[in-house]
């Protein structure tokens, strides 16, 4: 089975920036899209980014859009999670899954990914 451990996370004030990495074992990332999602304390989860297996499709939160950047390197079974400009609000434990039939659309919805990491800590705080 296909297993993903995501790395990168920490403190970090805010306006500054993180790269989380989200490395795959087991299988290769060819054939998957990947999500980013995070959950903060007391809140539900939320989409943050998809990109699909291909990495010619991307989508973005509302509120990440002009920040975040994904990325994919297939080569190395990494995607990758570039976080500039962090703001407090931005706290929370990220989570990067694998879904091998998610539209071309790359919605971000957690339901349409099966596999999942145990998650990494990101705190913005002054």
């Amino acid at each position: 089975q296909l297993q993903l451990v995501e790395s990168g996370g920490g403190l970090v004030q805010p306006g500054g920036s993180l790269r989380l990495s989200c490395a795959a074992s087991g299988h290769i990332l060819d054939n998957y899209a990947i999500g980013w999602f995070r959950q903060a304390p007391g809140k539900e989860r939320e989409g943050v980014s998809c990109i699909s297996s291909t990495g010619g499709r991307t989508n973005y939160a509302e509120d990440v859009k002009g920040r975040f950047t994904i990325s994919r390197d297939n080569a190395k079974n990494t995607v990758y999670l570039q976080m500039n400009s962090l703001k407090v609000e931005d706290t929370a434990v990220y989570y990067c899954a694998a879904g091998l039939n998610v539209q071309a659309t790359c919605l971000i919805i957690g339901l349409l990914f099966e596999n999942w990491g145990q998650g990494t800590q990101v705190t913005v705080s002054s």
